[in-house]
């Protein structure tokens, strides 16, 4: 959510920022602006909308310089307009771009317009420039005016600001929103994610909660949260711009669904051999906390928490731990009880997600054996401040609708579930079995990739309705509530997903010939019972869809309106090849509806505030 890019360099910046912007795109914005030092004056360019917008206004008005700012936002405080989007300044002197929320703007607010500040935005943003200017009014430079505006700030923030009186730095803060630091060759930079800047540099800083940066063009200075010069470790990443393009897809959604099988297979590589887990996945340390492990507190939100509903099912069929999983943004603002040996796991694709990330703050003082976590990206907040991260390799998601993150967060579950299988005692052959299914899994998703032909029927047939409902049992159940979540992100299609035991305890009443009903149907236990919650559907005549592992003995071929046989592996990664269909479904519905797939409206890719 929202985006921040800051330049200072020895050339015009105005190309580099706009280019930043323009791979933050994926992240969610309804608005975008930049500001540049340009002579004797801060020339702020910004328009509501998409990128384009902006970048028609400059063909209009350009402008250039060495030193800027740029912004895409998300709207909290105030309507995607013009007059609310980022930059904001006052009286020209300085401009500041903003993610995040400052909770206390209010009372800020109240003391600048008693001093004589006017607002020409509802944002809370404003208030942070006027504040920085009044403390200079009072004869402190930018670097203190800005320290101590920075450090009056309540709530989460990551801020970059920029000054007519010192037109060649920066200054740029982070609480509980990402920063990053780059350095290039006579210019540095600030951005929100690596990305923003990987065509500039490949040396990078990551901000620690409460550290202050000032970067010019020769130089770099980070301070920490008691305002004290520091010294953080500066990282290499290796990406890609390639990894960020879309390589002939119409989509990046469908991209990053064909490309599952790959990241699967790096995700599981160096981790499972000879049917076993390796001792680089799960080291004696590691081990040594795992055997005293006798509950698992989940902790999630959104595409995640499913895939920690998913776990629940391996863990403890499998391994006999009771597990809990809790919605991060409940699980934060309750008070859980911790029995003794817990051990606490929290799952996030950016590493980057404010629920999640105030979830394991509160966990590492609540008693827990230890703090565990599943992530996409390495050095983000959760990798740095969980005891153990364990990451997958899905590579760089742009999509807002998580793909490939959820399939590589269920084999990196899966493989833990191995490790405390093998831990607890498991039979050797059982576990000799789940792992060949691990092993065997990109293979077998690449075969449910080449349904997309028949699934693009179905699709047409779904675009026409307004809801849909999603069943699923057991383990499947899930996966039913990761379809609807899927179909109703980017096609904007009411969908819910429901355990199919439930049907007569409500949902029913919904089901007509206007209802499509899509339903998971594996080759297990509960597939007989699922069958008779099929029937229930056909009695009232709702519109069947049936996904079915081509293995199992079932009776729908004429009792569903559509039916679509993959392979499934075997009940153990069930759920991850029966996602990968329902993907796709919900893509083509999208597709065929005219919506914006991979930006869907009111949405953001990381979600850093609450």
């Amino acid at each position: 959510m929202c985006g921040i890019v800051a330049v200072s360099a020895h050339r015009n910046v105005v190309d580099i920022i706009v280019h930043g912007l323009q791979t933050l795109e994926y992240r969610g914005y309804d608005s975008a602006g930049i500001a540049i030092i340009s002579g004797n004056e801060i020339a702020i360019r910004k328009q509501a909308g998409k990128l384009s917008q902006l970048k028609q206004e400059l063909i209009e008005h350009p402008v250039s310089g060495h030193v800027g700012i740029g912004h895409t936002r998300w709207a909290t405080h105030g309507e995607p307009t013009s007059a609310n989007a980022h930059p904001h300044d006052s009286n020209n002197a300085i401009a500041v771009v903003h993610n995040g929320i400052i909770e206390n703007y209010r009372p800020l607010r109240d003391k600048l317009v008693a001093a004589g500040y006017v607002f020409k935005s509802e944002t809370d943003t404003e208030t942070l420039v006027h504040l920085i200017h009044y403390y200079q009014a009072q004869g402190k430079d930018f670097s203190a005016a800005s320290h101590q505006a920075i450090g009056e700030l309540e709530g989460a923030y990551a801020v970059a600001i920029t000054c007519m009186s010192d037109p060649d730095r920066i200054i740029a803060a982070r609480k509980g929103s990402p920063l990053v630091v780059g350095l290039g060759d006579n210019e540095n930079y600030v951005a929100s994610d690596v990305q923003a800047l990987i065509n500039e540099t490949d040396q990078f800083y990551y901000l620690e909660e409460g550290d202050v940066v000032e970067i010019t063009q020769h130089s770099c200075e980070i301070y920490d949260h008691a305002g004290q010069p520091v010294e953080r470790p500066l990282k290499t990443v290796n990406l890609s711009s390639d990894a960020l393009s879309k390589d002939g897809f119409a989509h990046y959604m469908l991209k990053e669904i064909h490309e599952q099988p790959t990241a699967v297979a790096n995700t599981i590589a160096g981790r499972l051999y000879n049917d076993q887990v390796c001792k680089y996945f799960i080291d004696e340390p590691i081990a040594d906390i795992l055997k005293k492990v006798k509950n698992i507190h989940i902790i999630a939100c959104g595409t995640s928490y499913h895939a920690g509903l998913v776990a629940r099912y391996w863990l403890e069929a499998i391994t006999q731990i009771p597990t809990q999983v809790e919605i991060a943004s409940e699980y934060r603002y309750r008070k859980p009880v911790v029995p003794d040996d817990t051990l606490f796991l929290t799952i996030s694709q950016s590493g980057e997600t404010a629920d999640s990330l105030a979830a394991l703050r509160f966990a590492k003082t609540a008693g827990y054996l230890s703090t565990f976590a599943v992530c996409n990206v390495a050095n983000s907040s959760l990798d740095r401040e969980t005891d153990v991260c364990f990451l997958t390799h899905a590579g760089p998601e742009i999509g807002v609708a998580s793909t490939k993150a959820l399939t590589t967060q269920l084999t990196v579950l899966a493989l833990l579930t191995l490790k405390l299988a093998e831990i607890k005692g498991v039979d050797p052959a059982v576990r000799t079995n789940l792992a060949k299914q691990l092993r065997t899994l990109p293979g077998i998703i690449n075969q449910s990739l080449m349904l997309n032909d028949q699934i693009e029927v179905i699709a047409r047939q779904i675009v026409r309705r307004d809801h849909a409902l999603f069943l699923g049992r057991g383990v499947h159940y899930p996966i039913a509530l990761e379809g609807a979540l899927k179909l109703k992100e980017i096609s904007y299609i009411h969908a819910e997903g429901y355990p199919a035991g439930e049907l007569k305890h409500g949902p029913l009443a919904l089901v007509d010939e206007n209802m499509p009903v899509i339903a998971v149907c594996p080759n297990d236990e509960l597939l007989e019972k699922l069958e008779s919650n099929i029937e229930e559907v056909r009695a009232r005549g709702g519109e069947l869809y049936a996904f079915v592992d081509h293995k199992s003995k079932h009776g729908l071929a004429n009792r569903v309106n559509h039916l679509i046989e993959l392979e499934a592996s075997g009940s153990f990664t069930s759920p991850i090849v029966f996602n990968v269909p329902l993907q796709l479904l919900s893509y083509h519905v999208a597709v065929l509806r005219g919506t914006d797939v991979d930006q869907p409206r009111n949405l953001a890719k990381s979600v850093t505030v609450e």
